[in-house]
């Protein structure tokens, strides 16, 4: 029995005339996964991607999950084909489900007919396919209201599917269809998350991490860069540049008030961030940042640090408290990592009474200690870059 996966569009269906430019970007992603799996043909069809294995070499698990993380995508199905007769259908529901319903004590049946020739309707096919569910799977009842699975036939131009249930989708537009931006990556709980969050919008995402070595170690490094690949789950592949600021957070420590330390040392990340972004054809900077869940996330800090760059700085965390930030964490698997105990540049030199809202003049005078231009060019100069992808290295 011929066996497909149904993936159907999410925002994309409520695009105008430039509809076709996200498709596009939607199959393109879906085609570089399918590559991992075997050999698929995909094709599009009233707002669904159809991903057929082209023998039976092709990993259609591996296929199905890895769709479910394809931004643009609502839901996910495993579907059985068959003719577009009421007698194939029910063949089809009779020999393909029955495995598919093991265990499930209570269903629905469903029906879409897209292809409005077909002689019965929708209520009419749905109530003939739950008659012979009914009579091939043992101990099953019927639950309109709150069933365990929704068994669904749908009726398109080409064939009938038959598919038990769909898997959620990673929802969002198509990754690298709006652009991209410089994720701000530490080895924290937020910054992984604000990244996903970004891409989930279709943002493409470079990422740039600070480290302060020896001050941190070389595990906090690859703490960042396993993050980094729970990422790429979903974005496919990220570069990571990696900038020390040893040496001006040295300067900072010997030259400047204590409590200036944490926004002085901002202004400089955010600097580098900017050059780093504009350097790589960068549209907007991304940071993990949650209004005033720390000392440099207050609003006044915020302000003074944004007047820095002249790009957007995009905050997808700004109005989320932590308990939100570390479900979706858990979610996209990077809590675990984040939560090592590892150092990262931000604990190291850590004021005792930060200040928490700056006035901008005293913060310029502060900063007018240390060399600004200086430094930000001997950290830049020292930047070095990795690769993290889920692909074979040829791709």
């Amino acid at each position: 029995m011929k066996e497909v996966i149904l993936c159907k569009y999410g925002e994309i269906v409520l695009k105008g005339a430039n509809r076709s430019s996200f498709e596009a970007s939607l199959t393109r992603e879906l085609r570089a996964r399918a590559a991992l799996y075997g050999k698929f043909r995909i094709t599009t069809a009233q707002s669904t991607v159809y991903i057929e294995p082209e023998n039976e070499d092709c990993d259609l698990d591996g296929m199905t999950e890895a769709a479910c993380r394809v931004f643009g995508i609502v839901g996910v199905s495993r579907a059985a084909v068959c003719e577009k007769s009421m007698e194939s259908i029910l063949t089809t529901v009779k020999e393909y489900l029955p495995e598919k319903l093991f265990g499930v004590r209570t269903f629905k049946a469903d029906a879409k007919r897209s292809d409005k020739r077909f002689p019965l309707s929708s209520p009419q096919i749905a109530a003939e396919v739950g008659g012979a569910i009914l009579e091939t799977v043992p101990g099953i009842r019927v639950d309109i209201h709150n069933p365990e699975v929704t068994v669904r036939v749908e009726i398109r131009d080409s064939a009938a599917y038959v598919h038990a249930g769909q898997l959620r989708g990673a929802g969002g537009m198509p990754y690298k269809s709006a652009g991209r931006g410089m994720l701000l990556l530490s080895g924290g709980i937020d910054s992984p998350v604000a990244g996903y969050m970004m891409a989930k919008r279709g943002l493409e995402i470079e990422a740039l991490h600070f480290e302060s070595f020896p001050y941190t170690s070389e595990q906090a490094r690859e703490k960042v860069f396993t993050l980094a690949e729970k990422v790429c789950a979903y974005t496919g592949k990220m570069y990571i540049h990696v900038i020390s600021l040893t040496h001006i957070q040295e300067e900072l420590r010997d030259r400047c008030e204590e409590d200036y330390f944490t926004l002085l040392l901002r202004i400089f990340m955010m600097t580098l961030a900017e050059r780093c972004a504009r350097g790589y054809h960068c549209g907007a900077i991304v940071t993990g940042e949650s209004l005033a869940q720390v000392a440099s996330q207050t609003l006044e800090a915020i302000s003074v640090t944004d007047s820095v760059v002249d790009m957007p700085v995009f905050r997808p965390l700004i109005g989320m408290d932590k308990e939100e930030i570390v479900r979706i964490a858990r979610m996209i698997d990077t809590f675990e990592t984040s939560i090592l105990p590892f150092e990262d540049c931000c604990t190291v030199f850590t004021p005792r009474h930060p200040r928490t809202r700056p006035e901008k003049e005293k913060v310029m005078r502060e900063l007018a200690k240390v060399n600004f231009e200086g430094l930000c060019e001997e950290a830049f100069a020292g930047m070095t870059t990795v690769k993290r992808s889920i692909y074979p290295e040829q791709k």
